[in-house]
């Protein structure tokens, strides 16, 4: 899975990045991205390429709340034609979620009874200077206590490559610049995008500890993403 990530930049520089407009002011320096946050996803609308602010958790439109969408912030590439919260999101509704990292944490277990007893956050990287672009699925929520419409996204996961596995079993769908047309793109045919639905390669990315301060949500700033001085092998064995 995708539950945590760092979008350190601000809307206009993603928007240059991505060709696109801004339109949210939406702060970066946001180095621990939570569920519910507010994140910034580069959408298409009318053929214009924007920039704009979502919450993380998708809220299909069936719902009559919004209290589960901490439980959908990553939709499995495997079934995401078929799941009813995000196959019309699949077909119709698609982003891109930049991120400068994501975190996944390796866990320490007990040998005879299994019960974790340490965990140890990663910080994973794009190797080069552009953010990750993550594929996503957005969506249009309206509260009916107050009509409000709520703009919520979803992060597409799918198996790990070599570099991630030993860590987790999951990872985001990582897009080749390539390939954000066509993933933007509201007419791509469904047979093109799932072959988008694949591993980044490993060495278009890097890994390595962080802090365990990453671990409380209320942690901020760059130093999240310093890679830890000190490496316990005797705890994490390679």
């Amino acid at each position: 899975m995708c539950g945590r990530f760092a979008q350190p930049r601000s809307s206009e520089e993603l928007a240059r990045i991505f060709r696109a407009r801004a339109a949210t002011d939406l702060a970066g320096d946001r180095f621990n991205v939570a569920p519910t946050d507010p994140v910034a996803a580069v959408v298409e609308h009318h053929g214009e390429r924007v920039v704009d602010v979502f919450r993380w958790g998708l809220v299909p439109v069936y719902e009559e709340s919004a209290r589960g969408a901490a439980r959908l912030i990553n939709a499995r590439s495997e079934t995401v034609e078929t799941t009813p919260a995000f196959r019309t999101s699949f077909r119709r509704s698609r982003c891109i979620v930049p991120a400068d990292a994501f975190y996944e944490w390796r866990r320490a277990r007990k040998p005879v009874s299994g019960r974790v007893t340490a965990r140890q956050p990663f910080a994973i990287r794009p190797a080069g200077g552009d953010p990750f672009a993550f594929a996503g699925l957005w969506a249009t929520w309206r509260d009916p206590a107050t009509a409000e419409r709520v703009y919520t996204v979803s992060i597409v996961t799918g198996p790990p490559n070599e570099l991630v596995e030993p860590v987790h079993d999951r990872m985001p769908i990582i897009l080749d610049p390539a390939d954000h047309d066509a993933w933007l793109d509201r007419d791509t045919p469904p047979e093109i995008l799932r072959l988008l639905l694949r591993p980044a390669p490993a060495g278009s990315m890097r890994m390595y500890p962080v802090s365990p301060a990453v671990n409380n949500v209320r942690s901020q700033g760059a130093e999240l993403l310093a890679p830890l001085t000190r490496w316990q092998s005797e705890l994490w064995p390679a």
